[in-house]
């Protein structure tokens, strides 16, 4: 925690110093990025439900409103929230579809971080297990420097699983159904390609282009290497997310991989910069979204008057 705070001090310091224009420009690139992707998980659902017209607005609304609960709220909370949200909108949706499409969504992420992260590895990127094991703000190191208690999670999760496969055993035929309607844009591929694939990379272009922006909005290094960096730092932070928005994690990191290209204390303004402004988004947009297709901001309240179906 008081490295948290102590990244937080050293980017008040820097505040003055900051350079606001490629903000703006990040913060563009930000609001696009959210289009495209949630433009893709659109088409991702149009397929799954052919015959009902899926609205982008509607999936917009749910993705920005989730994005801004897990901006303020840790292990994701707003992911229950974003799909509670479309499946209101979508006439018979269940949550084992939606639940599958989203796994469709990520393919591409999947790929994209893994050779990302292989690359960090060959380049000598990351930081070795000794060194993580002195990086405090690493949120699911704890899990390692605790084999016990990770045991117990382990265990938990085991036992979860289990009683969940029983429950679902009885309706395992209608719940395949349900995750196979969820991959249907799988089924053909050249639509997958057209519709997902490309606007993902876009996704993805965009995602370096707002890095290369904050970049330089903290003065450190504007460069492609420099960013992939930082994107590693941010796909690590996302693991276990055990705080809000990954902000422990993301700070040690980013400071460690990012070493030599600006002072201690730039590094840790960048790190805090880019998360606060970023959530500071999230949660703008998320409000709007929940207020306009709730009524209201008691998301927890939505997420428990819905039917598991």
């Amino acid at each position: 925690m008081s490295n948290v705070l102590h990244a937080f001090t050293a980017f008040f310091d820097h505040l003055r110093a900051i350079a606001w224009t490629p903000v703006l420009f990040a913060l563009a690139c930000q609001l696009v990025k959210t289009a495209v992707r949630t433009r893709a998980w659109r088409n991702i659902l149009a397929a799954a439900y052919p015959e009902t017209h899926v609205r982008w607005r509607s999936v917009y609304g749910a993705y920005v409103a989730g994005a801004g609960v897990n901006a303020i709220i840790p292990v994701r909370g707003g992911d229950l929230l974003k799909l509670s949200l479309v499946k209101r909108r979508i006439e018979g949706a269940t949550y084992a579809t939606l639940g599958s499409s989203l796994l469709v969504e990520t393919i591409v992420d999947a790929v994209l971080s893994t050779a990302l992260l292989l690359w960090a590895l060959q380049q000598h990127v990351l930081p070795g297990v000794q060194v993580l094991s002195h990086l405090p703000s690493v949120d699911w190191f704890w899990l390692f420097r605790h084999p016990r208690a990770a045991a117990a999670v382990a265990g938990g999760t085991l036992v979860a699983g289990f009683v969940l496969g029983i429950w679902a055993a009885a309706r395992i035929a209608a719940f395949r159904e349900r995750v196979a309607q969820g991959v249907s844009i799988l089924r053909t591929p050249g639509r997958y390609l057209r519709s997902v694939v490309a606007l993902q990379l876009v996704d993805w272009a965009l995602r370096l282009t707002a890095i290369y922006f904050y970049l330089r909005a903290f003065h450190v290094a504007a460069n492609l290497d420099n960013a992939l960096r930082v994107q590693v730092t941010q796909s690590l932070s996302t693991i276990v997310p055990l705080t809000p928005a990954g902000i422990g994690t993301d700070q040690a990191l980013i400071v460690y991989v990012l070493a030599g290209e600006a002072s201690r204390s730039a590094l840790l303004s960048l790190s805090v910069g880019m998360k606060a402004i970023l959530s500071a988004l999230n949660v703008t947009l998320g409000a709007l979204a929940l207020a306009v297709m709730l009524r209201t901001l008691h998301w927890r309240r939505a997420v428990e008057d819905d039917p598991v179906t």
